[in-house]
């Protein structure tokens, strides 16, 4: 279940790595005959690092999304521990009730 958090975080991963693809095939097509000395310096400096917030964004959403399905994990195995648990208890009663009336 994705909240909105995660879509907020997607939506700028996306952007980031459209602005740096889109950079790059401007810089290596229309721009390239522009660019040059400080200026090319900073447009790919600036290209650079719009490549790194899309690596950050993703790898910030997958250790979001590894902590929630350990958590997750870990409250269904406590979940099913508590229900076995219920279970037995219930089986015991049963079994003691059955011994009672004998």
């Amino acid at each position: 279940m994705t909240n909105p958090a995660d879509v907020w975080r997607r939506w700028f991963g996306l952007l980031f790595l459209f602005i740096a693809v889109g950079m790059l095939i401007w810089g290596q097509t229309l721009l390239k005959p522009h660019l040059s000395g400080i200026g090319y310096l900073f447009y790919w400096l600036g290209c650079f690092a719009f490549t790194l917030l899309a690596l950050f964004t993703a790898l910030l959403d997958v250790l979001v999304l590894r902590q929630r399905a350990h958590r997750e994990q870990r409250e269904l195995y406590e979940r099913s521990l508590g229900d076995a648990a219920i279970n037995k208890i219930k089986k015991e009663r049963r079994g003691s009730s059955g011994q009672n009336s004998l």
